[in-house]
């Protein structure tokens, strides 16, 4: 049977987005979930989703709200005012053909957020990942850590290629139509499941959540994450999927 894995990603960014976060969960279809240790809003998430069978990723963030660690140490993540320098920094510096992203100071960032992860929830992550920046020396250092602690790291692939995660080749999907997708997610999940390989494992990464001001003042994805909450939660997507021959996972499940 094929296989599809639905992840839900920034658990912790804001309120909104953690009580969209939550009615994806509490729907049954988003059960692996990244949480940004580092944001204000990551205690309030966990509790939205406590009680629900999860697999619970570090889905480790350098480019919103405030680092773990002191601002000074890491200069090169941050902005003078000790906030993480935005997602736009970083798409500048690689049009330019820069990282500026030292990788000691990116270590020590990466291994504070992995504290604060077991600290928060009492458990190692299910799976281990970067919140998207361009940035090779972020991977690099993510790898490391990873290594260093026995992670199950899940790297970032090349559209259409395959990921290895533990002795598992997962697909990460991407949509064909960005159009029709935003106006209906769902036809993700049909083109999806309509593709989804054979002896593999296809993932479908969303980013469901509720609009507010901390959202609208920090983020260039809004109304998307709304489309996307409403989508994970309509309970005729469950039924359909149900019907369809394929086994819904979480990295647990992949070894």
């Amino acid at each position: 049977m094929k296989r599809l894995l639905i992840r839900a990603d920034d658990l912790g960014y804001s309120q909104g987005v953690n009580c969209g976060i939550a009615a994806a969960v509490a729907a049954g279809l988003a059960r692996s979930v990244g949480v940004m240790t580092n944001m204000p809003a990551v205690v309030h998430g966990l509790g939205l989703v406590s009680g629900h069978p999860l697999c619970l990723g570090q889905h480790t963030n350098i480019c919103v709200g405030r680092p773990l660690t002191e601002p000074a140490r890491i200069p090169s993540l941050c902005t003078p005012e000790g906030e993480f320098k935005p997602s736009r920094a970083y798409r500048e510096a690689a049009k330019a053909g820069q990282d500026f992203v030292v990788l000691e100071e990116v270590i020590e960032e990466i291994e504070a957020q992995y504290r604060q992860f077991k600290a928060l929830t009492g458990k190692e992550p299910g799976y281990f990942e970067g919140h998207a920046v361009a940035s090779p020396n972020f991977f690099k250092g993510l790898e490391i850590v990873a290594q260093r602690h026995g992670l199950p790291y899940f790297a970032m692939g090349r559209p259409g290629e395959s990921v290895t995660f533990r002795n598992t080749r997962v697909y990460a999907y991407m949509p064909k139509d960005f159009k029709a997708y935003e106006a209906d997610p769902f036809t993700g999940v049909q083109d999806a499941v309509a593709h989804a390989h054979e002896g593999a494992c296809d993932m479908m990464v969303f980013h469901p959540g509720y609009i507010d001001a901390y959202l609208l003042d920090h983020s260039s994805m809004t109304t998307p994450r709304v489309r996307e909450a409403a989508m994970l939660c309509r309970p005729e997507v469950r039924t359909w999927l149900e019907q369809q021959n394929i086994q819904l996972v979480t990295y647990d499940d992949l070894t």
